[in-house]
């Protein structure tokens, strides 16, 4: 038997319904490339020619089977990667928290405002885990899809909300110690439905990571609270993230300094 007709031989047993054969005459290999996995594996045709000289059709029987059962081994991590991803969520964090693990891997992040940054974590129940370009590999997925997985994930994070009015200003406490709470201000479904019900100018605050805060703002007492408010979380939360407020419209955040009853756009201050 001559490598065509193995190669015949293979295709006729695999199939090509899941692989694309590419026969390389120059150097004797045979290429499969699994059509769903993306993923391949090359075959050289000299050792199975060797082996057919003496077991015959046993010879080939043997390589289908370790073809097919190294393709179910990579579609096995594959759906443990996709798995995994079901576990993955946003983390909120400010700019100045680091970009890399203490062994120097980068953080998968993606820029959200001047003042916070997304960063992904990995939930194991009761922690979760902070996910680098190091994890990618393990998890057999790209980042990118790590980034859409979280943005599905916190959509199904509950939204309850509790209720405080002061001095005719309404806020909203997102509260659930399930380590995401200010994640929740990536779900920008939530945010509209609260900014329905907003009568005066919405405001999120995320002061530290197990608290998000939706101001409905309708005085400037209003901002004076609010501005208290952040600092206090913000001075008392075990993961601080920013002190500073966002007016919220139409999907953005302007990020605001609040000072004596006068509310002051970022961008304003700083020229």
């Amino acid at each position: 038997m001559e490598s065509p007709q193995l190669v015949a031989q293979l295709k006729a047993k695999l199939g090509e319904a899941n692989y694309i054969f590419t026969f390389d005459e120059k150097h004797d290999k045979l290429r499969l490339d699994h059509k769903i996995l993306g993923r391949g594996m090359e075959v050289s045709l000299p050792e199975i020619l060797t082996k057919y000289n003496t077991k015959k059709e046993k010879a080939i029987d043997e390589v289908v089977y370790t073809i097919e059962e190294t393709f179910l081994a990579m579609e096995r991590e594959h759906k443990q990667g996709f798995e995994g991803l079901a576990a993955v969520y946003p983390i909120i964090r400010s700019t100045s928290f680091p970009t890399a693990s203490n062994e120097g891997h980068a953080f998968i992040t993606t820029d959200h405002t001047a003042e916070t940054r997304i960063y992904y974590a990995l939930d194991l129940g009761t922690t979760y885990r902070l996910i680098d370009e190091s994890m990618l590999g393990k998890l057999n997925v790209t980042a990118e899809q790590v980034r859409e997985a979280a943005r599905f994930s916190v959509k199904k994070l509950p939204t309850s909300v509790k209720r405080d009015e002061v001095s005719g200003n309404i806020y909203y406490f997102l509260n659930h110690n399930d380590g995401y709470d200010a994640s929740r201000i990536l779900n920008d479904g939530f945010l509209k439905d609260m900014a329905s019900q907003i009568e005066g100018e919405m405001t999120v605050s995320v002061p530290h990571q197990d608290v998000l805060i939706i101001g409905d703002i309708r005085n400037e007492v209003g901002y004076d609270v609010l501005a208290q408010m952040t600092m206090h979380f913000f001075t008392v939360g075990a993961v601080p993230i920013t002190s500073l407020s966002f007016v919220y419209e139409d999907g953005h955040f302007e990020p605001i300094f609040i000072l004596a009853k006068n509310k002051v756009k970022k961008e304003q201050e700083d020229s």
